[in-house]
């Protein structure tokens, strides 16, 4: 497998200062070393970002839109390349790590057929205003671990296609995909277009602080969330935060158990738990609930937990230890207050691996409840009124996404209409297109991706006020 990582900056690809392990999770050993940006190559990045900014900016979207589609035809060309590095350094099996990768080239794609036309506000008695979208400048992309390279696509599509140049900075225990995808990149965007610095966590703060961004679009956790706006806030950069999220199932009456198991087990258990708008608890009515908590056991055991890279797996690892060690403490804690139904019970052998794991019986007070566990081990909770489990549901911080499943889709829907919550789905989950935004409300975020809203944030409105001259 390649080794010979290079950060990219002003269009070169160049060494660190330094080099560190990137650990395969499967293995707990090191299997590559990532170069390591200073305070200097970041400034250098930046510095290339804006120098590339006004040629990049004057280009036509349909050149930018070109160029666009060029880089994610070459990621087409190297697509099994992205998908094995990918699981060797995130965990996820092979035919999930080749959908992320996919759905990165579709996002790009989407992004270059995306226009946001001059408006005209009014045009009265020869009063003519109207509005037009100008570029924004340098932006700089923070990314996270769980899907380190569609979430980077959701960011850097908008940018780019909008006239901004842009720094990105991946997760220190995934940063080698966002490095390729810098080395495909190098021999087919300008120079200083597009820039990726790596770190240990030490860049962070001078992104958000640094005068010359002038937005920060970041995914991650809403702890980190908060610092970055307030770091942020100093030079009134614009932010786009993805962040946090505690995302309720509830499962209507005329569902049946099997089929509403079989949807929620899904959706709480891809990517190993480890996605924003994962089903995080389950509400489940009295009349079905036994059933479904005997169905929803049943497939967590029929899942084969192991390395990505091998075929068969269905689940992989947790990506680090910090992780691991998080969800490892919320199962312990929730075996004492609930019921085990599947899992609980953690492998000997190497690797972050944690098997699918269901408990019911769970108080909402209990931690695995009210906490984002970000791993694959889901509370089933009961409910018998649709009043008190809407305001259970709605009792959290959090409000990314939310999934209602019912036969009677109507019904469903006025459920969906009261969670307050970005998205909400109905009879499906993880229904994510770049063509339909995406934001979250409370502290699970601030801003849009996707659709032509996303679009708008890589955007400053520029109104123009014209009346005739009056002798």
């Amino acid at each position: 497998m390649k080794n010979d990582f290079k950060l990219l900056v002003d269009g070169e690809l160049i060494d660190g200062v330094n080099s560190f392990d990137v650990i395969n999770p499967a293995t707990e050993e090191a299997f590559a070393r990532a170069p390591r940006a200073d305070a200097a190559i970041l400034n250098r990045a930046v510095a290339a970002a804006k120098a590339a900014l006004p040629a990049w900016s004057a280009l036509s979207v349909e050149e930018r839109a070109t160029y666009l589609s060029r880089l994610a035809d070459a990621m087409e060309a190297r697509i099994e390349d992205f998908a094995r590095l990918l699981t060797a350094e995130q965990g996820k099996p092979l035919d999930q790590a080749s959908y992320e990768i996919g759905g990165s080239i579709y996002t790009l794609r989407a992004f270059a057929a995306m226009r946001l036309p001059e408006q005209t506000l009014r045009d009265d008695k020869g009063n003519l205003v109207i509005e037009h979208r100008t570029p924004l400048g340098v932006c700089a992309a923070i990314t996270p671990w769980n899907f380190p390279i569609i979430l980077l696509a959701n960011k850097l599509g908008p940018c780019l296609v909008m006239g901004n140049t842009m720094v990105a900075k991946p997760a220190p225990t995934t940063p080698l995909t966002t490095l390729l995808l810098g080395e495909v990149a190098a021999s087919i965007l300008p120079p200083g277009v597009f820039n990726v610095v790596c770190d240990q966590n030490e860049l962070g703060p001078l992104i958000t602080g640094h005068p010359d961004i002038a937005k920060v679009a970041f995914t991650g956790s809403t702890a980190t969330g908060k610092k970055v706006m307030a770091s942020a806030a100093g030079s009134v950069k614009r932010v786009t935060l993805e962040l946090g999220g505690n995302d309720a199932a509830i499962v209507l009456d005329d569902v049946p158990a099997r089929i509403a198991a079989q949807k929620v087990y899904a959706g709480a258990m891809a990517n190993a738990g480890q996605i924003c708008v994962a089903i995080k608890r389950a509400y489940v009515p009295s009349a079905i609930y036994a059933e479904f908590c005997e169905e929803i056991a049943t497939l967590a055991g029929q899942a084969v937990l192991d390395d990505g890279a091998k075929q068969g797996a269905t689940i992989g690892p947790v990506q680090n230890r910090a992780q691991y060690d998080k969800v490892r403490s919320l199962i312990e804690d929730a075996k004492s207050r609930g019921t085990v139904i599947a899992g609980g019970d953690l492998p000997d052998r190497k690797g972050f691996f944690i098997p699918p794991t269901v408990i019911a019986d769970l108080d909402e007070d209990a931690p695995l409840v009210r906490e984002e566990q970000f791993g694959p081990v889901l509370p089933v909770l009961r409910y018998d009124d649709i009043d008190d489990v809407i305001a259970r549901a709605n009792d959290s911080p959090y409000g990314l996404g939310g999934t209602v499943w019912g036969a009677d889709q109507s019904r469903a829907m006025e459920v969906a209409r009261r969670i307050d919550a970005g998205t909400v789905w109905v009879n499906q989950h993880l229904a994510i297109d770049p063509n339909i935004p995406f934001r979250g409300s409370k502290q699970s975020g601030l801003g849009t991706e996707h659709g032509l809203a996303g679009l708008m944030e890589y955007t400053q409105a520029h109104i123009i006020n014209a009346v005739p001259l009056e002798a």
